[in-house]
């Protein structure tokens, strides 16, 4: 217990500095993942390209290497990030680009014949996205942006190589300053799985409310 005590706060301060960084580079992950996949779907070249080369960058190419650019190299063009900033903003961009690939799948799973139906009752394109793509799509975008935003928890370990002091980073300086390796990682473990059970238990609240709101049976 006295061992407990003494390593679970600094765990713990770690552990709210990954959990801020989870939820918000989540969030701006979500709104990236719906202007790409949007874009992807655009006729307009001059949204569906930039879309396109984002989305292929981002999945194409390692999460590590990403932070390294935007917290090493990015200031060698004059653009210096805070390792806070350069870690939500890598996160962000990396989620984003492959929720972009589930708002597009889910939006051309919808039938056809729905859109045509909408269109022959005189509905304009906005009032067809909210009323007749929307409410079939986010459902089926609800389980796999749960495992994306799961996915990103576990990333999120990542920018303590970037000198941010997240959960990793204060179990490692934990563990260089007191060798006691099996309680901290032991407790690491955990605390990143009960993280993760809370976010998966609040994407499934998010599901149902979604699927109610949108009169469809679970």
């Amino acid at each position: 217990m006295a061992d407990l005590a003494r390593l679970l706060p600094p765990l713990l301060h770690g552990a709210a500095v990954t959990a801020g960084i989870t939820v918000v580079s989540t969030l701006l992950g979500a709104v990236l993942a719906f202007i790409a996949g949007f874009g992807r779907l655009s006729k307009n070249r001059l949204l569906r390209y930039p879309a396109n080369v984002y989305v292929e960058i981002f999945r194409g190419t390692s999460l590590l290497v990403q932070l390294f650019w935007l917290f090493f190299a990015l200031p060698l063009l004059g653009i210096n990030l805070s390792p806070l900033s350069a870690g939500i903003l890598g996160l962000g961009l990396n989620i984003g680009a492959y929720g972009a690939e589930v708002v597009r799948g889910a939006m051309q799973a919808v039938p056809r014949s729905q859109l045509e139906a909408a269109r022959a009752l005189n509905f304009n394109p906005l009032q067809i996205l909210l009323r007749v793509q929307l409410p079939q799509a986010l459902p089926e975008m609800m389980p796999p942006f749960g495992n994306l935003a799961v996915q990103n928890l576990k990333d999120s370990a990542l920018v303590s190589l970037i000198t941010l002091a997240d959960l990793t980073f204060r179990a490692e300086d934990l563990r260089n300053r007191t060798l006691e390796t099996t309680p901290i990682l032991t407790l690491t473990l955990f605390i990143y799985f009960g993280m993760a059970l809370i976010i998966s238990y609040g994407m499934r609240r998010l599901e149902r409310h979604v699927v109610h709101a949108s009169g469809r049976t679970a």
